[in-house]
């Protein structure tokens, strides 16, 4: 489901409850607390029971998030009692008459098999007991069947059966979204061991093969460099957190440039520019380092002169704008775009497709890479990083240990 499909169900599917909402308030007038009319009214207190109803939902459904959220989803179809259930049993139950739970799962097998609504009346002995009728609305998934959510009121209504399942289509949508989260979270995670698997074959055989031509000559120099080829490749394999600081990359990309210019020596120049009001900001883990490898390559390798690396990080206002800069060989523009389209694979596997894709994944497309370059001209590549993004946050400073 695209992002607008999904804003507008959030949006819209909620009011579609606030007609037996106001069927219910209006019966009983309140004050308005200065809202407007009773209309305005049903329709601000609908829409703002639903908002605190969908984030614990966004986690997908739990025990935890059925209750977190069950309150508020009975208050929008203000009956006497609501359970949700996943395939096997009652998740909560809110409001009275939670005596019939065993009930409710032996008769939720059809609307969990088939996917389809159903109402039915309840057998109970207790006299007193205020809900004789219950609302089945299958929560699903992708077509795939997660559970149940059943309204339980005192007699049958028709209004309750159309407003029961557009508010276990709305409960759904917020499953997919959380979904989607999911699958956002596990490709993430996926294309870091990619990028892992795709830096270490070149980044290691070459960094041992400098670390062991010093062992001999300069055993001091071997240990030193030994010590950055550990600290780099424990940040770079490790296993908490799909986010980092800026402060943390570039300590990385600082063990890494040490490893190549042992290797490279005086034909490497590199420049830096840190503005350090932007070193807290988080980004995705192992998003610039690509870029300087990018660099390295496609500068230094195959070239007999000096090259020259340039790297900078401002304050942008509501962004740090990072630029990474060569003066190698370039590349064809046209060989570029099909590279971040994925139509052809990079010379050397080098990320810059996995960089620009997981930026545009974790902050919007805008925030993809901006990269000029031609054939014998370097490359230029700029990064924005929102300063504040929800969900992005740093798993901290890995420390010794």
């Amino acid at each position: 489901m695209s992002g607008f499909l999904a804003g507008l169900c959030v949006a819209i599917l909620p009011l579609l409850a606030a007609g037996f909402w106001l069927g219910r308030r209006t019966a009983h007038p309140q004050n308005l607390g200065g809202l407007g009319t009773p209309v305005e009214h049903a329709t601000f207190e609908t829409l703002h029971t639903a908002s605190l109803a969908a984030p614990p939902l966004r986690a997908g459904l739990t025990e935890e998030t059925a209750r977190k959220s069950a309150r508020r989803l009975r208050s929008l179809l203000g009956t006497d009692a609501l359970c949700l259930t996943d395939q096997k049993q009652v998740l909560v139950w809110d409001g009275v008459g939670s005596h019939h739970r065993t009930e409710i799962m032996e008769r939720l097998a059809g609307p969990l098999e088939t996917g389809r609504g159903e109402a039915f009346p309840l057998t109970c002995d207790a006299p007193d007991c205020p809900v004789r009728w219950a609302v089945v609305a299958p929560l699903t998934v992708d077509d795939r069947v997660h559970g149940a959510l059943v309204a339980c009121a005192p007699r049958e209504s028709a209004v309750l059966v159309r407003a029961a399942g557009e508010v276990a289509r709305w409960v759904s949508v917020q499953l997919e979204l959380a979904d989607l989260d999911q699958s956002r979270t596990r490709l993430i995670e996926a294309e870091i061991k990619a990028l892992r698997a795709q830096i270490s074959p070149h980044f290691i055989f070459n960094s041992l093969a400098v670390i062991a031509s010093f062992v001999r000559t300069d055993p001091e120099r071997a240990r030193e460099l030994l010590l950055e080829f550990a600290d780099f490749t424990r940040y770079s394999f490790r296993r908490h957190g799909d986010f980092t600081t800026l402060a943390d990359e570039l300590h990385a990309i600082d063990h890494y440039l040490a490893l190549v210019r042992a290797r490279f020596g005086d034909r490497l120049s590199v420049t830096l520019q840190i503005a350090p009001e932007v070193l807290p900001v988080t980004l995705p883990f192992l998003c610039l380092q690509p870029l300087v490898e990018n660099a390295i390559k496609h500068g230094l390798e195959g070239k007999a002169e000096k090259c020259r690396l340039q790297i900078t990080a401002q304050d942008a206002g509501a962004e740090a704008l990072v630029v990474i800069e060569d003066d190698g060989a370039g590349m064809d523009p046209v060989l570029l775009r099909r590279i971040l389209a994925g139509e052809v694979s990079p010379s050397g596997g080098i990320g810059l497709s996995n960089v620009d894709d997981r930026l545009r994944q974790v902050y919007g497309d805008s925030y993809g890479l901006v990269i000029e370059t031609a054939v014998g001209a370097g490359m230029r590549i700029t990064a924005r990083l929102p300063k504040y993004q929800p969900g992005v946050h740093s798993a901290g400073r890995l420390t010794d240990g």
